[in-house]
């Protein structure tokens, strides 16, 4: 194995170019996947109380199904990531399982658009292991930013990383975006719209494979693996590895709870991380069932975030820098809190001709959410890396990736539920300020210098973690 020069700039850019790779599929499935699911592939039935056509399945919108699947995905997730993360740190893997779940998110990503109209359960199966090999590869990601950083560094290096990613995704949905209104009856390229917005999914699963490579081709493994412990030396090695990893993770989660500013933090994150995620899950389905906007608009919408976040991204790493990442992501939740209040504001258009006045208002809080998207996520990563040992950095971030993704059940869950009752996804979206509040809160209460000074408290030895 090799080790990873700590601020090596080649390192650093194939470590970027990951976020490249995968951002054209995150920013897809929310500027395209999910309203083409609410749009194309759930069916249209007649309202019994309006006789109206409505997108319905299983006696649910589209709209609160896509909140509901989101919210499942990051079940499935939950327990598995620390335990993966330990096993990649204890045997020096995190490269490998980067490239394997990348690889499986992106085959099924490309597999998605082959599901038929009207195909709701086999389009969301799909859809969810895509999510699976996202999340999955996106731990082995993060573990990654240890090694390659310093204190001094690290928050600007996390920044770029998702600048690079909000470039990426920008420029595939881009890419999507005139392929789409270049299809139609009488286009020039015999696509249909619906055709059209399917290759244009497949297409991010390819992106997603190919920018990969080039990426972990720059990436090499870092420090040596450990051997098989004595007791499991006749066990299959993949069963002596998941009983290390269970080991090894009940054991750093019982220690971590010793810990409790870190752990602060981790309870702040969920909050607001929930706020954020939800913002980011629910939006296309949101405004194309609440707002009633065409695909196409929500499209550019997405393209605004992207480009705007690349410039935000940059901005909040350098004002870490200058007020500490702390105050800056406090800074990020206070606007947050605003988006949402916004977000409820915005006005229903039906008629085609007067959608100009909801999408110009769309594009405007766009803007803002761009601004503020980058350096919310970016900031949080490095400060809990900042946090973190760097020898069980996979295992640690399993546990940040677990925190994130449970958090990220309860507000799609909270928006389908109200949305649900209330039969608009209004007042649903509004509801998310009671997460960045809660969280904003939580933060203010953390101390970083001594969450950072615990970290040589920590020692690793085989299955065993060590507190002293």
């Amino acid at each position: 194995m090799t080790t990873t020069i700590k601020n090596d700039r080649r390192t650093i850019l194939g470590w970027a170019m990951y976020d490249w790779a995968n951002s054209a599929y995150i920013t897809t499935a929310g500027a395209i996947i999910a309203a083409f699911f609410t749009g194309t592939i759930v069916p249209e039935v007649v309202d019994e109380k309006t006789g109206e056509l409505v997108s319905r399945y299983w006696g649910m919108s589209g709209e609160t199904l896509w909140a509901a699947v989101v919210s499942v995905g990051a079940l499935l997730l939950f327990l598995g990531m620390p335990v993966l993360g330990a096993v990649a740190d204890y045997t020096s893997a995190k490269r490998r399982f980067l490239t394997f779940f990348a690889m499986v998110g992106a085959f099924f990503t490309i597999a998605v658009p082959f599901a038929p109209d009207g195909a709701v359960p086999l389009f969301l199966i799909l859809f969810l292991f895509s999510q699976v090999g996202f999340v999955a590869a996106n731990v082995f990601y993060d573990g990654f930013l240890l090694n390659i950083t310093t204190d001094d560094t690290i928050d600007r290096v996390s920044s770029k990383g998702f600048a690079f990613g909000y470039i990426g995704g920008g420029l595939y949905v881009l890419l999507a975006l005139v392929l789409i209104l270049l299809s139609g009856d009488d286009s020039v390229t015999g696509l249909s719209e619906t055709g059209a917005a399917r290759i244009a999914i497949a297409g991010a699963g390819i992106w997603w494979i190919g920018f990969t490579i080039f990426s972990i081709r720059r990436l090499p493994e870092v420090g040596e693996a450990e051997p098989i412990p004595e007791d499991m030396a006749r066990m299959p090695n993949w069963v002596a590895y998941t009983r290390i990893g269970f080991s090894r993770t009940i054991d750093t989660g019982k220690k971590l709870l010793k810990f409790k500013h870190v752990v602060l933090f981790v309870v702040a994150y969920m909050f607001y991380n929930d706020g954020t995620q939800t913002v980011i899950g629910v939006s296309g389905a949101y405004a194309e069932d609440t707002l009633n906007l065409e695909t196409e608009v929500i499209i550019v919408t997405f393209l605004i975030v992207q480009f705007v976040a690349f410039f935000g991204a940059l901005f909040f790493g350098r004002l870490a820098d200058k007020i500490g990442a702390k105050r800056a992501i406090i800074v990020s939740l206070f606007i947050w809190m605003g988006i949402a209040v916004a977000g409820y504001l915005l006005p229903s258009e039906t008629v085609p001709e007067a959608t100009k006045g909801t999408a110009t208002l769309l594009y405007l809080l766009a803007v803002v959410i761009g601004f503020v998207l980058g350096g919310v996520q970016a900031l949080s990563r490095s400060l809990f890396g900042s946090m973190i040992p760097e020898e069980a950095s996979a295992e640690f971030y399993g546990f940040f990736s677990v925190f994130s993704k449970f958090s990220a059940i309860w507000g799609p869950l909270v928006f389908a539920i109200v949305s649900g009752i209330t039969g608009s996804g209004r007042p649903a979206i509004l509801s998310i300020i009671f997460f960045f509040l809660v969280g904003t809160i939580l933060l203010f209460k953390v101390d970083v210098e001594e969450a950072r000074d615990s970290r040589d408290r920590w020692h690793f030895e085989g299955a065993r973690t060590i507190v002293e």
